[in-house]
């Protein structure tokens, strides 16, 4: 009588299984993370849980001492962003990506469809003023999260981190790290036209 040629115990096959194991998990991330590469898509444009669903905001206290041409600098709060197209920027004096993409908020504080609002991410007073004295107040609104709980609410990966909110309070786009040039063109703007397009929510 033939016998088979492969008639190995079934706990050496089940060894063998347990052995490779690791590899193939190795192998089909390593798939994974090539195809993200190879799309050409802005790994930074990560999409988020949160969009599509109202902006949890918190009633923030203020950056003391903080002003905009002379006037005190307002709290951040729902209210705050209730009706406008709100970009909300967090970041912090002790981050360097914060500091290289600053210009890039200053210059979208220019836009007149934009309202853009900060949220001071564990930070010092006295460091948050003189990064906006040294580098310019780009925000109508700023309030501080100095334990970080709104930041985990948003689920902020790092900053600094944006979000653009629709006038009903919606979040339409996220973005992790800084802002370049390139990054405000191809993401940011094509949210910003899109939002602008759409008919403005009943009642």
């Amino acid at each position: 009588m033939n016998q088979p040629i492969d008639e190995r115990p079934a706990g050496s096959r089940t060894r063998i299984l347990l052995a490779l194991t690791p590899l193939i998990i190795f192998a089909t991330l390593a798939a994974i993370f090539f195809l993200q590469l190879s799309s050409g898509r802005d790994v930074s444009e990560i999409p988020s849980a949160l969009i599509g669903t109202k902006a949890p905001f918190h009633n923030l206290a203020p950056l003391e001492g903080a002003t905009r041409n002379g006037a005190p600098m307002p709290a951040l709060t729902a209210e705050t962003a209730k009706g406008k197209l709100t970009l909300v920027n967090f970041w912090a004096s002790w981050c360097v990506p914060c500091r290289q993409e600053h210009p890039v908020i200053l210059a979208l504080s220019q836009d007149p469809r934009l309202t853009v609002v900060g949220v001071n991410y564990k930070d010092g007073a006295e460091n948050a003023l003189r990064f906006l004295g040294e580098l310019g107040n780009p925000y109508a609104a700023i309030g501080i999260d100095p334990n970080g709980k709104m930041a985990i609410d948003w689920g902020v990966y790092g900053i600094p981190e944006s979000y653009l909110v629709g006038p009903d309070g919606t979040i339409l786009y996220k973005k992790v790290g800084p802002f370049d040039e390139n990054s405000v063109k191809t993401g940011l703007m094509p949210a910003i036209e899109k939002a602008l397009v759409q008919p403005a929510p009943a009642g």
